[in-house]
């Protein structure tokens, strides 16, 4: 069949329209699934997609089919896409509207979702830690990889403008060299708490709250440590802490010779606070983990970005939207959860042999 120059014309000028359009990002948001309904994807996660640009929520797994119908409701969720944990992967793998899944379940069971939706054709979104184990770790990413998906853990922090604004303060030499590094987080636990199931949280604060500590000595610094030294212990005897430590202590020294000293607790409220001493000044975050009324010091003067609740959530849910889009790396892809882990299997090692660890 021939074609007149005017219908050749026509056919290229489409062709390359549809090229054109293939190669700009979709107009239409991401759509997450939850995993797991509880405190911080109900409270925290999920009204953070509510307020973002480019995500919404179009699916929930959940074993508690009231709870899950009422949030269903509250996001317009359709009843096809509440799903139970048994066969969520594979109910899940042919919803064209689901892009990504948010995991937020209990430490121990982070490694076995990401990989059920990676196989159901899904990226991931993990919360921190990515798992109790480097080993773990591994099988998640392999198996995003595999599955030519993306994982990304869920480090608040990273794109939080008070913490980044630090960051580059302390980077850029506006304090002078980076001498010393302080961190503390701690809270009183409840008993009950499935955190204290050494089982399902794979160990005690360090796991919880200490990864905040350790995450702000990295990201400061911009290094990872060489060497940690550690001690924990138990001092309230009241059945909380029979599988976790309660309170835990460590130092590290990295490769520039920079030392830092973090603590962690389940059974005080240190607040959760980093401090960076430089040979001409110091930067105070204090609070700097929460969900927002952070408050930043540069060089004793106040710095403080405003940011609110739940915005950090709305950052991280865009920031992986934008790069499922572009098909770009997360900023805190699974090697940094792995990083993470680690240092802790350190931690704890050195807590077990009561001596200095060095991390090859």
């Amino acid at each position: 069949m021939s074609l007149s120059r005017r219908s050749f014309s026509a056919t290229l000028a489409g062709a390359a329209a549809l090229a054109l359009k293939a190669q700009q990002p979709s107009s239409r948001k991401i759509g997450y699934c939850i995993i797991g309904l509880g405190r911080i994807s109900m409270n925290e996660f999920m009204p953070g997609v509510e307020k973002s640009e480019h995500c919404r929520i179009t699916g929930l797994v959940s074993g508690h089919p009231e709870k899950a119908q009422k949030m269903a409701a509250k996001y317009g969720v359709p009843a096809t896409s509440i799903y139970s944990y048994e066969d969520f992967d594979r109910k899940m793998a042919s919803n064209p509207e689901i892009d990504a899944v948010y995991v937020a379940l209990p430490n121990s069971m982070h490694a076995e979702y990401t990989v059920r939706s990676a196989g159901a054709g899904k990226h991931v979104l993990c919360e921190k830690p990515m798992a109790t184990s480097v080993a773990e770790a591994q099988q998640m990413i392999a198996a995003c990889k595999s599955a030519g998906k993306k994982l990304m853990i869920a480090y608040r922090c990273q794109l939080e403008p008070n913490t980044l604004k630090a960051q580059q303060a302390a980077r850029s030499g506006q304090i002078g060299r980076v001498e010393l590094i302080d961190s503390s987080f701690g809270f009183t636990i409840a008993p009950g708490e499935w955190r204290l199931n050494k089982k399902l949280a794979g160990g005690g604060p360090l796991m919880d709250v200490g990864i905040y500590c350790l995450q702000a000595c990295r990201i400061m610094s911009g290094e990872d440590p060489v060497e940690v030294d550690a001690r924990w212990n138990v001092l309230d005897h009241d059945g909380r802490f029979a599988e976790v430590e309660e309170n835990l202590v460590w130092s590290m020294r990295f490769p520039s010779g920079l030392l830092t000293t973090c603590n962690t607790s389940y059974g005080t409220n240190t607040g959760g606070w980093f401090r960076v001493y430089g040979s001409k000044g110091m930067i105070e975050m204090q609070p700097a983990f929460s969900y927002d009324g952070l408050k930043l010091q540069i060089n004793g003067k106040e710095q403080t970005v405003e940011d609110h609740n739940p915005m950090q959530f709305a950052r991280e849910a865009d920031h992986f939207a934008e790069c499922i889009r572009q098909d770009k790396a997360p900023k805190t892809a699974g090697e940094e959860g792995q990083t993470d882990l680690r240092i802790m299997e350190a931690i704890y090692r050195s807590c077990r042999e009561q001596g200095p660890v060095k991390l090859a």
